[in-house]
């Protein structure tokens, strides 16, 4: 007797011929079958338990009851492990004559070496120690001094000063900037032949619209070839401004905007007028309080392709992209200006 093929079983006619218990049953069986499907509501993904008749009325107050009832005369679980507050494990009882080397690894010298190295003081053990290599027994100043002192003691503290620390050299803090920002505006609107470099690094209380008015009265300046405004403070609105003097000014060479509060856009409207400016051979813009993203540094490096004055670009990139075509460009700028030294 062969199997009947299962493609000929008329499904309907079997749904057909089933009551309505058989067939709530059948569709409770199929849902139950795929409880995690997560094309079905979640009502759909169990079997329908509401038709139930209810037990009696709900009571919020006595079910809160019964539960606090049930925590209290739930009995707490034992410890695994009670703690008894004893020490495992036997005390440590030194053996004695610890603390010398034993005899096996002990090494005998000549009585020349052994009575001479019983008469050595701790410069001179502290000599041989830095001959030997062992330098974690000293400093590392006394270890070079060893090494570079012939017939004489170098070491004239003996090994135990290995905990002192090497003595630094003090160096003053560097003194602040003393430029007089009006003088310097004043000497910039006349022109003035004898300014020809303009340092406000670290002043932070310019005020904005004096940053913008020297960058203002570079536009016509013949005569400054550098600019530094690190650690200024100056935001987009400054750099708006330098924007505009680099498109004008032919005379400037080196200018530094490191450490300020300049975004994306004010760093890229600079970097897209330098694409006109001929005359600046270096541009400092590292370390903003922003970060200044993918598309500004893609405009860097297409500008440095573009603009072969610029020899000198101080900004850390984060992309490996940008910062390869910025290398190549840097350096083919240095060998056009190379070239042009030698003709």
């Amino acid at each position: 007797m062969s199997k009947s093929d299962p493609r000929d079983i008329d499904e309907d006619a079997i749904l057909r011929g089933l009551s309505a218990e058989e067939l709530d049953k059948l569709e409770d069986e199929l849902q139950e079958m795929d409880p995690e499907n997560a094309i079905l509501p979640a009502g759909f993904r169990q079997r329908d338990q509401t038709k139930k008749s209810p037990t009696g009325p709900f009571d919020r107050f006595a079910l809160m009851d019964y539960l606090e009832k049930q925590a209290i005369e739930h009995k707490d679980r034992d410890d695994l492990v009670p703690f008894t507050g004893e020490k495992r494990g036997k005390a440590f009882v030194p053996k004695p004559g610890s603390g010398q080397i034993p005899v096996e690894e002990q090494i005998t010298l000549e009585p020349e070496l052994e009575e001479a190295l019983k008469n050595a003081t701790d410069a001179e053990m502290c000599d041989i120690a830095a001959i030997l290599g062992m330098y974690t027994l000293m400093s590392n100043k006394q270890y070079y001094d060893a090494l570079n002192t012939t017939g004489s003691i170098a070491n004239t503290e003996g090994i135990n000063s290995v905990v002192k620390p090497d003595v630094y050299k003090v160096y003053p803090d560097e003194p602040p900037n003393d430029t007089d920002v009006e003088d310097t505006l004043r000497c910039l609107q006349k022109n003035d032949s004898s300014v020809t470099e303009v340092n406000l690094n670290n002043i932070p209380d310019i005020p904005i619209p004096t940053l913008k008015e020297i960058f203002e009265a570079m536009k016509r300046n013949t005569h400054v070839v550098s600019v530094s405004i690190a650690g200024t403070r100056s935001n987009d609105p400054v750099a708006f401004a330098i924007a505009e003097m680099l498109q004008s000014n032919t005379t400037l060479e080196s200018l530094n905007i490191e450490s300020n509060f300049i975004t994306a856009q004010g760093m890229m409207a600079i970097i897209k007028a330098l694409g006109v400016n001929s005359t600046l051979t270096e541009i400092k813009i590292d370390n903003q309080r922003q970060k200044l993203g993918d598309s500004v540094e893609m405009e860097i490096a297409s500008m440095l392709e573009n603009n072969p004055s610029i020899i000198k670009i101080g900004y850390h990139f984060t992309q490996q992209g940008p910062r390869a075509r910025a290398a190549i460009a840097i350096t083919r700028n240095n060998d056009i200006l190379r070239q042009q030294r030698v003709r």
